[in-house]
């Protein structure tokens, strides 16, 4: 599966919108990021300019593996659309790691918001749907219900894209902006890894702490702490992968927790090991190294 099953252009039955592009910078917050396996494929893509201020990207994920293989990914504070078979579910804010087991052959294709970018297309909070996979029809009816036949029809990525992005068109979202505040807020928090404490952000955007907390379980769906330590999370994970972490006392001190002690609690408690064990566990299978 060196190429995708599905990424011929069809350039001339796509909208000039719809024409998204390939995504190519490294994905956060896959376990063992470094391993490689041929007989999976995972591409993303860019969203049409109107949509990107609500869907960071679009995912597949296609595999044809003789033996069942066990794939884990770190929560993110935002939603998805899963497509899968005749399946489109609603997958919301996850506080737990995602475990996956792939057999045989098959694939998926997602579309991954923004934090916060979801908000704008339903009527109530995102926290409604925390830690809830559920059918896309109970959100949106019969057009979601429909969604994977029609979008998975497409014989090519960008054609499946274009079907997603029809659908979201049509629910003629617009950002508010309390949510456009929130994911501005969220964004900072993912881009700047010296933010490790929520009264950093309480200072820099001027905004009251319970202010901050109500309006960013509403948009995003986590309460604005977890995303801080979510992201430390994801840094932590990113740094043993590339053999940066070793130095555990000053990996945390970096990360901006209190000592040690307190980022093998959370690394534990969200991985499932130690970072130790993590990444010796990387090193045994050959993984965790560019």
């Amino acid at each position: 599966m060196c190429e995708p099953m599905f990424a011929r252009a069809i350039a001339g039955g796509l909208n000039k919108r719809d024409m998204v592009s390939r995504k190519h910078d490294k994905p956060r917050g896959i376990l063992h990021s470094g391993d490689v396996v041929p007989a999976i494929g995972h591409w993303r893509y860019w969203p049409s300019p109107d949509l990107a201020p609500f869907v960071e990207h679009y995912w597949t994920v296609e595999w044809d593996l003789r033996e069942a293989l066990v794939r884990e990914t770190l929560p993110h504070p935002v939603v998805h659309i899963v497509l899968e078979g005749e399946d489109a579910m609603l997958a919301g804010p996850a506080t737990r790691r995602f475990t996956r087991v792939l057999a045989g052959k098959g694939r998926v294709f997602g579309i991954k918001f923004h934090p916060g970018g979801f908000r704008p297309f339903i009527d109530g909070p995102v926290s409604a749907y925390a830690d809830r996979t559920i059918a896309l029809q109970a959100v949106f009816g019969e057009s979601g219900g429909s969604l994977a036949r029609q979008a998975l029809a497409e014989v090519d990525h960008r054609g499946t894209a274009a079907v997603l992005e029809r659908f979201l068109r049509a629910r003629n979202a617009r950002v508010n902006d309390t949510c456009e505040r929130m994911m501005r807020i969220a964004g900072r928090m993912a881009a700047d890894r010296g933010i490790t404490r929520i009264e950093q952000v309480v200072r820099e955007f001027s905004v009251g702490l319970r202010t901050l907390q109500r309006q960013f379980r509403d948009c995003v769906g986590v309460p604005p702490k977890w995303v801080i330590q979510r992201y430390r999370l994801h840094e932590a994970l990113a740094r043993i992968d590339e053999g940066l972490g070793c130095d555990w006392a000053a990996l945390a001190f970096d990360l901006g927790y209190a000592d040690q002690a307190h980022l093998i609690r959370d690394f534990r408690r969200l991985v499932g090991r130690t970072p130790a064990d993590y990444a010796k566990a990387g090193e045994r299978r050959g993984g965790g190294r560019e």
